[in-house]
């Protein structure tokens, strides 16, 4: 048994879905005191557990709304559970919602300290990655342009290039292997296979199952919320189409 990076114990995760939207603080303690305020509570997590040890690659699969992404934001550190643990070690960088930590107004040259700084890289090591990341991600004619004026492609292209460049320990992959067109596609699951053969530990939700085949050596299946199957991928994604046929 290796020595686990990723655990995670009985995770529940909760939201309201308040039917109603109350507009003001007054109206809310007027529909509290009296007790017109209804919520629709809709668990999106149920004791959720499993553990990953150094260098495991875990295949999360499960249809829309299955608590696929809840989950990931959840080991991010995006979102608190509503009960339960999550333990990690190392360093995280979460390919989440691509960019989720840029900002518009800014350059995409800017975007890189800052999202940099907020997965806890020091300005001097950016300086020195800065090159490698701009080449990476195609992006050298727009690399002082404001980000607003950026595609979707051209935002997670940058994203990748700066997560995988830092070299983490546990990289969270959600949907990403999609984004850009088929060269840098490529270009991004060739950068994958590198980071995992120094031994990254890496999370990945993805609907292409042949993906999950070539990358992940274990795979988990969410329906509702609850782990339905967890094991080795081949035994999982056999399951899971079975499911889904």
């Amino acid at each position: 048994m290796g020595e686990p990076v990723i655990e995670v114990q009985n995770v529940s995760m909760k939201f309201n879905l308040s039917k109603e939207k109350v507009d003001s603080l007054k109206e809310y303690a007027i529909k509290f005191l009296k007790r017109e305020l209804k919520y629709n509570e809709f668990w999106a997590l149920q004791d959720v557990s499993f553990t990953l040890e150094k260098g495991d690659r875990l295949g999360i699969l499960g249809l829309n709304g299955a608590g696929k992404s809840t989950l990931l934001k959840v080991i991010a550190g995006v979102f608190k559970p509503s009960a339960g643990s999550v333990m990690k070690k190392g360093v995280l960088a979460p390919l989440i919602e691509l960019g989720a930590g840029f900002d518009p107004q800014y350059t995409g040259r800017e975007n890189i300290y800052l999202y940099g700084a907020v997965l806890g890289y020091s300005r001097k090591f950016i300086d020195a990655k800065l090159q490698e990341i701009i080449d990476f991600s195609e992006l050298e004619e727009f690399i002082d342009v404001p980000l607003k004026n950026y595609s979707s492609g051209m935002r997670a292209r940058l994203g990748f290039a700066i997560a995988t460049i830092v070299e983490p320990d546990i990289l969270i992959l959600d949907e990403i292997l999609s984004v850009g067109d088929a060269k840098f596609r490529k270009k991004s699951e060739a950068k994958l296979m590198s980071l995992l053969e120094r031994g990254v530990t890496v999370l990945f939700v993805s609907h292409n199952l042949e993906q999950v085949r070539r990358i992940c050596n274990k795979a988990l299946i969410l329906e509702k919320g609850h782990i339905v199957q967890y094991g080795e991928a081949e035994e999982v994604i056999r399951i899971y189409e079975d499911m889904t046929k």
